[in-house]
Order: structure tokens, then C-alpha cells, then sequence
């Protein structure tokens, strides 16, 4: 097999200082919620072992995964494409084109066989033999097929690889499948979802891959437990209003510009697994909720086919057993109207009590 350069090479070359390669790694050790006793494994990893072969497959798609990946900022998606990844084929960043770019991925199985990964974007059609989606004269799922008998694990990135996402929608016509339901694939599967994932949510899962050389913990989903163990109900900073049962009734109403819970506009945040109330979008700068707007649930399995995305979730139990949010509103309000009439009878008894003695 061919020799590969290592990931501190490539960064030398590039005339990258060792304390900014020591610091690169502490930033890379903190995007994947290590702590900073982890820099020198990592530092040892990318001195030490080669850069991973990567073939990066354009099923039915629409790109966002891309357009996310490029603007990773911890690391920095030139980082990981350049020095952590030997990105053999990349149909849409390539400059390669025609017969050239698909000369390419014989040439990746033919030196790495069994040694590279496949990263999919999107997914296959299986109707009509695969004609909704051709790739170089061929059918997508022919492509798919068969550079995944050679490679070494699959990410699948998006909640079109990972679920099938709107291509997937009811009533489906071509038959688009995620990958892992595409008839012959048998590789171990790194799901990624989100429509599109938060960009260091992407490349941390790569350096993880870089630095231990195995793929990351998973849930029984098939996705990173880093990012996908807890809900984003469970780290959103309006957490404490849907507590105290404070609630946006429509939007833009006082209560919207209050910022309270947008649970009864919508929100899927009690029920989707993600990490963008944590991580959140462009560089830790916002995400949906924060900019005022609902979760849709994007990266849960069938999002599309749940609903309007300002159907509010229905039988959420978070205040006790047997209670929502409408019964502890109407409990607040009922607690409130008894203390009201409580404080009323106290201050009558009292001023008459007052005025008794006062007739003594």
C-alpha cells in the first residue's frame, strides 16, 4: 500500500510552527469535549499516523452538508481536508472533472482497498433501477454499492444518508433509501444526522476517527454519543421558562419577545437528540431557537412525515408523571386565583378583627 503522509507533515509543510500545532491540538481536544489531557495523544496521533483515504459520494442531495462542512471553524475544514484527510474524490470540490474524477476512485480501491473511508452525502433511489439519480452514466446506487465492498467504515452524513430524509417523504416515488437500507451495504455505519449537521459536529467526528483510530462510541441509532446523547430540550437556555410553564402562545406575541418556551409553537426540542443548543451554528454564535424559531426535529428519523413543524408535541410529561404544559398552566393560574382569595379572606378577617377591638 502506499505510503501516506502523516497529518503533522502535511501541517509543516504547509510552515505550520510546532506551538501552533500543539495549541491546534488543544482546540481539537475541546471540540470533541475532551479534557486537555488529551492534547498529547492527539498531538502523537497526528505526528505519527498517516492521513485517513477518503472517497466522499453525492447521492440525492441537496449539498447542505458541504456548504456545513466548509464552514467548520474548531478545527478549521481546510485543516481537515488538507492535513487530517487525503480527500482522494469530492465530486463537488474537486478540480478534477469527466473521466479523470471517476478514474480517481478506482485508483483509491485499487491502492487502499480496505483501507479508506466513505463518506455519503445523500442517498439512493431504487425505483426505475436507480435512474433518479445517475452518476457518471450509472445509476448512484451502482457507485455506492460498489466503492462501500472496499472501504473500511462509512459516515453518513445528513439526515438524507442517515434516514432518507425529504427524498424519503410519503409517498416517496423513487424509492429513496438511506444507506443503510440499501440492499448490500454490510459496513460498520457512523450516522451523522441533520439537515444539515452543525459543521464541528462533522469534523470532530473525523479527528476522533484520526486520533484513536476507531469509530466513536455509538447509540443505538448508529450515531456519536458525543453529539446525539442528550436532547436539545435538555441544554436550551429557555429550559427554565418551559419549567415554570411560560410558554409563547403565537409568534411575535409579548411572550415571543420575552423569550419564554416556543414548546406550544412547535419546538421539537423535547424529543430530538442533537447538540445545537450546546455547539450551536457559526462558530457557537446562534441556532434556531436562540434566533426565535422552533426545532423541526431535523435530525430524528421521518422528521418530514410527522406533522406541520408548528404542531405542538403532544402528551410531554416533563413536570411530573401526569402533567403537561396546559394542566400546569391552568394549575398556576388556579394556585395563583387561591392565593389571591386566600390573601383577600386573611386581610377581611383581619380588618374586622381590627375593627372589633378597636370597638372595645
Amino acid at each position: 500500500m502506499a505510503k501516506i503522509e502523516t497529518f503533522y507533515e502535511v501541517m509543516r509543510k504547509q510552515g505550520i510552527t510546532r506551538r501552533s500545532f500543539l495549541k491546534y491540538c488543544s482546540l481539537t481536544a475541546a471540540s470533541l469535549g475532551l479534557s486537555p489531557t488529551f492534547a498529547p495523544k492527539i498531538a502523537h496521533a497526528m505526528e505519527t499516523k498517516p492521513r485517513i483515504p477518503v472517497l466522499w459520494l453525492h447521492g440525492l442531495e441537496c449539498t447542505c452538508c458541504s456548504e456545513s462542512f466548509i464552514r467548520s471553524a474548531h478545527p478549521l475544514a481546510k485543516d481537515v481536508i488538507l492535513s487530517m484527510l487525503s480527500l482522494d474524490y469530492d465530486d463537488t470540490i474537486m478540480a478534477a472533472a469527466g473521466y479523470q474524477a471517476e478514474a480517481i476512485i478506482e485508483e483509491t480501491i485499487e491502492k487502499y482497498d480496505g483501507n479508506f473511508l466513505l463518506a455519503v452525502e445523500g442517498n439512493a433511489p431504487l425505483n426505475q433501477d436507480g435512474m433518479s439519480c445517475i452518476i457518471a452514466g450509472k445509476p448512484f446506487s451502482e457507485q455506492l454499492l460498489h466503492v462501500a465492498k472496499h472501504c473500511k467504515a462509512i459516515i453518513s452524513w445528513g439526515s438524507c444518508a442517515s434516514w432518507g430524509c425529504v427524498q424519503a417523504a410519503a409517498p416517496n416515488p423513487t424509492r429513496a433509501v438511506p444507506v443503510h437500507k440499501t440492499p448490500g451495504i454490510n459496513k460498520p455505519i457512523i450516522k451523522v444526522p441533520g439537515c444539515p449537521p452543525i459543521a464541528e459536529v462533522m469534523t470532530a467526528v473525523v479527528a476522533y476517527m484520526v486520533t484513536f483510530e476507531k469509530i466513536p462510541e455509538l447509540d443505538r441509532q448508529g450515531r456519536p454519543k458525543m453529539f446525539y446523547s442528550q436532547r436539545i430540550h435538555d441544554k436550551c437556555y429557555r429550559r427554565p421558562h418551559f419549567d415554570a410553564g411560560q410558554f409563547v402562545e403565537e409568534f411575535d406575541d409579548e411572550y415571543a419577545r420575552k423569550g419564554y418556551c416556543l414548546y406550544k409553537v412547535g419546538c421539537k426540542g423535547p424529543t430530538t437528540y442533537n447538540a445545537c443548543s450546546t455547539i450551536r451554528w457559526n462558530e457557537g454564535t446562534s441556532f434556531p431557537i436562540q434566533a426565535g424559531h422552533g426545532c423541526i426535529g431535523c435530525s430524528e428519523d421521518g422528521f418530514w412525515d410527522k406533522g406541520s413543524f408548528y404542531d405542538r408535541l403532544s402528551g410531554i410529561h416533563q413536570f411530573g408523571i401526569e402533567s403537561n404544559a396546559d394542566e400546569l398552566g391552568g394549575a398556576a393560574a388556579a394556585i395563583v386565583g387561591g392565593a389571591v382569595a386566600v390573601h383577600a379572606a386573611a386581610s377581611a378577617i383581619k380588618a374586622a378583627t381590627n375593627k372589633t377591638e378597636g370597638d372595645k
